[in-house]
């Protein structure tokens, strides 16, 4: 009952008199014997609230940005500004605090080189923290000697795309990377065998609702091509085809039967695969695929 009576009332336990709140400190104390009554309180004043006049900003200040995984330092880092030190050897010293270590230096180009292709390619938040994750797990084993920081940074972000089922293939992180298609590959071997991780294949199905944007086609085409695809997949292995050629295919076989005008030269184009490839996987969908449209 104390303990209740020293946390609600506004009264000092000890004299009775009345306490006052210092925010500065987070205490609670008396005005009369100065017996801090609370301690650590939170500072409800600096909330997630917005503020919409220059007094609630004012009031809501912040002492820094949230920490994220995201930046070379979570955000814990301090800055000092040498124009206001007047000593030699502090200023020396606060010259020398912003020296960034080798580790540092690695991540500050990684996250630069990876938000870059995912600004660029749209990578939702949680594929961007998963990406350097890993990134930070190769850089741990020691796995970078000899590589290249911006192949593994595209090696990562391509095995979490396909982790978490994003549909970006891998052509279109190297149209990002600034590095060749040789080293991004290596680096993918590299890290999928050395951290034991399961290769995800791309799930083709997850690729047509995009295509089918981009080419300008209804949902109804979109509907039967997921549907041919399904079909195919539980009939038949994709291992060793392109997920974008089975799209290809399905979307101009649906297109046809659908009587669209639209070519083969046009599709090939939007998805990037050879009309050989298309054609190719056109003559498997009809093989080997009994639908019903």
């Amino acid at each position: 009952m104390v303990v209740e009576f020293e946390m609600t009332s506004n009264f000092c336990p000890e004299c009775g008199g009345t306490t006052i709140s210092i925010q500065e400190r987070g205490e609670t104390v008396c005005r009369l014997c100065g017996l801090v009554v609370g301690e650590k309180g939170l500072d409800v004043s600096h909330s997630g609230i917005r503020a919409y006049t220059k007094q609630e900003k004012d009031r809501k200040e912040r002492t820094g940005c949230p920490i994220s995984i995201l930046m070379p330092d979570i955000g814990l880092s301090t800055i000092i500004d040498r124009t206001k030190i007047k000593s030699p050897d502090l200023r020396r010293a606060a010259k020398w605090n912003t020296h960034l270590t080798w580790e540092k230096r690695n991540m500050l180009i990684a996250i630069t080189e990876l938000k870059r292709i995912g600004g660029n390619l749209n990578f939702p938040e949680r594929v961007k923290k998963a990406a350097i994750r890993l990134y930070k797990e190769v850089f741990k084993r020691k796995l970078l000697r000899g590589r290249s920081i911006n192949g593994m940074v595209a090696a990562c972000s391509y095995f979490v795309c396909k982790e978490e089922k994003i549909p970006i293939t891998l052509q279109e992180i190297l149209d990002e990377a600034s590095i060749s298609a040789n080293i991004v590959k290596k680096c993918y071997k590299i890290l999928v065998r050395e951290l034991n991780l399961k290769s995800q294949h791309i799930d083709p199905i997850s690729l047509i609702p995009r295509y089918c944007a981009d080419l300008g086609l209804d949902i109804e085409v979109e509907k039967e091509a997921i549907k041919i695809l399904n079909n195919y997949i539980d009939k038949s292995s994709i291992c060793g085809k392109d997920p974008k050629g089975l799209c290809a295919g399905a979307i101009y076989l649906v297109a046809k039967l659908k009587n669209k005008k639209i070519s083969q030269k046009d599709i090939s184009q939007i998805i990037s695969v050879t009309e050989v490839t298309l054609r190719s996987r056109y003559k498997d969908l009809l093989r080997n695929i009994s639908f019903t449209l």
